[in-house]
């Protein structure tokens, strides 16, 4: 598996299932996606999300029935606790092109990562399934030791903007903005505010 980011707009999402799992599945694509999630009950924590549910009882599900709810659909979700009905619905996406993510069975052809996302950055995490207490482990320790991220990537982007005006060579911009990414002070005046930190780097690197 390789690591792709896709635009989802416009795009079906179809989520078989509704406990938790399920929800899980449809706040991750709900904010991009048009998402809708197939279950005969829905968990309370899905009220809010702007998805369309239908009720139905997957239990016994013909082939066709899954074929049918499946047309047009971009990508699928298998989120229901059978294993076997999971399954069955990654074989008629197989069949039918439509790209898949199987929460219980079967390895699909998309996994899920866990996701760190700012304003002006989105990070990615994935152990493969194998450990998601390690990309959970992982979240959580960028996000406490780089709470300023988000400034950052944007303190970078006004960089880019100015520093040409300033310095012509390109390799000497790198080496710049490097130097500004590592320095101490700038990161401890981002905790202020992105225009405490700029007024650092313009002193230090735009005289």
């Amino acid at each position: 598996m390789i690591p792709l980011m896709i635009d989802l707009t416009g795009k079906r999402v179809v989520i078989f299932g509704g406990g938790e799992v399920g929800t899980r599945k449809a706040r991750f694509f709900s904010p991009e996606a048009e998402v809708t999630v197939i279950s005969r009950s829905f968990s309370p924590r899905l009220s809010g999300l702007e998805i369309q549910r239908v009720t139905l009882d997957l239990s016994n599900l013909s082939e066709d029935e899954i074929s049918s709810r499946l047309e047009g659909v971009f990508l699928a979700v298998g989120a229901t606790p059978n294993q076997s009905l999971n399954n069955r619905i990654g074989s008629a996406c197989r069949k039918m092109g439509v790209l898949f993510n199987n929460a219980s069975g079967e390895a699909g052809d998309i996994l899920l990562p866990s996701v760190i996302c700012g304003e002006h950055f989105l990070l990615a995490l994935s152990t493969g399934g194998k450990s998601p207490a390690v990309s959970r482990f992982l979240r959580e320790h960028l996000q406490s030791t780089l709470p300023d991220l988000d400034r950052m990537v944007g303190l970078q982007n006004r960089l880019r903007t100015n520093f040409p005006r300033k310095e012509p060579d390109s390799r000497k911009r790198k080496v710049l903005v490097t130097k500004v990414l590592h320095d101490p002070a700038v990161w401890a005046a981002l905790a202020k505010g992105e225009e405490e930190a700029w007024q650092i780097v313009e002193e230090k690197y735009l005289q």
